[in-house]
């Protein structure tokens, strides 16, 4: 692998608030200092990178990535643009008349058009991304609007928050019983059960090589933004056990973004293990979505009169704890209502008295999203040391006054959702993530929306918030012995090089003073993330030595 010493930039690191240069050798950091200091290794390294004033830091860890899903979305039917129910109609149609034309060109091309096996009228239109909360009418399409868009094929189009779909007659009847089951609707909308077996059949009806397509397209993706890791958040009705063991097999084979999964199923112990997974966790649904209604509130929602639903009720949830703390195997939980923290907390409550509380904080379990948390609840993540893995973007996107968050549940609870600083205050692990494609892979966004919600008291240090995107993500899968997500002797050379404007600090309160650039301040300077400042660009991301990403800049 060799040596390179990198010198003449800032490097982000607690060893050296000053430090301009690194020293790798063997894909381990072996030294962090000054320039002058690097001079006495310069000649001894294979390589030299003068880095001209970028920015040297850990590299950034998604502690939420649906793979698959978003690489579908990034290469495919794209409807998060989509204003209307005439704007999705207009997208599958423009989408099917791109496909026959590339498809005639092939044909035409290769002379292959007689051999053709595949029948277009079976394969599948997977569509994601609408929102309808952005919709100036929020009329859906009806069913027979849908499959005539779809000239009759098998079409799935999830909602945003992937708890609820539009599907055509044809996908409808690749699903045994969906007319029978709870969230099904005759006009093609689905949620709940009808949705979970929607999805499913969607996902069994992708090829190899639509996954793969799929699957290195938001790989890729991540590795230009300064992602070295991605914890991906697999299950039976999220994804399938095939499309995770496909990713984690071909990534365990190739050099590039480090992909760590999680099986989202109640006691699936075995079968996680079988998958490689570190647990039955991630996507384990206790709720569904607050825009599908689906999110299990406490009261009732603001614009329709429910309380959403849970899938597990507070037995089975103790239970799988149990299992997953005997086996230290991470237990984990899909949990965003107040009324499905409810249920997941008094679980962990109740099973701290039959497994020693000691054996629970050892398998590190984690919950995501836990949007709608409570002093309580934080309170005892933080006694049991259960990781949190949120999503800063969903404020973002959602939380802004008069925005979804304040339509479904009302302005008062809507304040006081993703309270990142109440988390971070009672020291409970915080990692970051994006959900992808619920909201996009962006981390320096993701950070960006941590320490600047629509509700400053929520809000974190932007140092905080970059914790929480690089060290957070490695605690939360309990991979912060090996590989800590920070730059020091010893450690992994896992990084990313940036092109930045100034680097400036956060004054401890934002109130008084938002910015310093002063050096003496003895903290190193991240980049200047307000909204009229140049975003940051990635040159180079490197993991364990192995670069996986280059702009070409070198």
């Amino acid at each position: 692998m060799g040596s390179s010493l990198l010198r003449g930039g800032n490097v982000y690191t607690s060893v050296d608030p000053f430090a301009t240069a690194m020293l790798i050798i063997d894909g381990v950091v072996r030294w962090v200092g000054s320039d002058a200091g690097a001079d006495v290794h310069q000649d001894s390294v294979d390589e030299i990178i003068e880095l001209h004033g970028a920015l040297v830091t850990p590299a950034f860890v998604d502690a939420h990535v649906h793979t698959t899903a978003y690489g579908l979305q990034i290469t495919g039917l794209d409807l998060s643009h989509s204003m209307s129910s005439q704007d999705i109609l207009l997208s599958i149609r423009t989408a099917l008349a791109t496909q026959a034309r590339i498809t005639a060109s092939t044909d035409q091309s290769t002379d292959q058009s007689a051999a053709r096996s595949t029948d277009d009228s079976a394969e599948l239109i997977w569509g994601q991304g609408w929102d309808e909360s952005a919709w100036t009418r929020r009329q859906f399409p009806t069913l027979s609007d849908l499959d005539a868009a779809a000239e009759g094929r098998p079409l799935y189009l999830s909602r945003v928050d992937a708890h609820s779909a539009f599907i055509s007659t044809s996908m409808m009847d690749r699903v045994p019983g969906i007319r029978h089951m709870p969230g099904w609707d005759p006009q093609g909308y689905v949620t709940q059960q009808a949705h979970s077996a929607a999805r499913a059949a969607a996902f069994a009806g992708l090829s190899q090589h639509q996954r793969r397509i799929a699957q290195d397209a938001t790989l890729q993706l991540a590795a230009s933004m300064g992602v070295a890791s991605i914890h991906e958040m697999a299950g039976p009705t999220i994804s399938s056990a095939d499309d995770l063991r496909f990713l984690l097999d071909w990534t365990r084979q190739t050099v590039g973004v480090e992909v760590l999964g999680y099986w989202g199923a109640l006691g699936e112990w075995e079968t996680a293990s079988e998958l490689g997974a570190l647990g039955c966790a991630g996507d384990l649904f206790v709720d569904g979505s607050l825009g599908s209604h689906t999110a299990c509130l406490r009261q009732p929602y603001a614009d329709v009169t429910t309380t959403g639903v849970h899938y597990i009720d507070v037995e089975a949830v103790t239970q799988h704890i149990i299992e997953g703390s005997l086996k230290d195997m991470q237990a984990g939980f899909h949990v965003i209502g107040d009324g499905a923290l409810d249920i997941v907390t008094r679980a962990f409550s109740d099973a701290a008295t039959t497994v020693d509380p000691a054996i629970i904080r050892k398998a590190r379990h984690r919950l995501e999203h836990a949007e709608m948390l409570d002093e309580q609840h934080i309170a005892l993540c933080s006694d049991l040391d259960i990781a949190l893995s949120m999503q800063p973007l969903f404020d973002a996107v959602w939380g802004a006054p008069g925005g979804m968050y304040s339509t479904r549940v009302g302005s008062d609870r809507a304040r006081e959702m993703n309270p990142f600083s109440k988390v971070t205050r009672a020291g409970v692990t915080l990692a970051l993530g994006s959900d992808a494609p619920v909201t996009p892979l962006d981390p320096w966004a993701s950070v960006r929306a941590a320490a600047f919600p629509h509700n400053p008291d929520s809000g974190i240090s932007v140092r905080a918030a970059f914790a929480a995107h690089t060290r957070g993500g490695r605690r939360a899968a309990r991979q912060d012995a090996s590989e800590p997500g920070i730059l020091r002797e010893g450690v992994p050379a896992t990084y990313a090089i940036w092109e930045v404007g100034e680097l400036v600090v956060q004054a401890p309160d934002a109130r008084l003073a938002a910015w310093s650039t002063d050096a003496r301040s003895g903290t190193p300077g991240l980049p200047d993330l307000a909204p009229d400042a140049p975003a940051p660009q990635c040159l180079r991301t490197v993991r364990a030595g192995e670069i996986i990403y280059d702009s070409g800049a070198w």
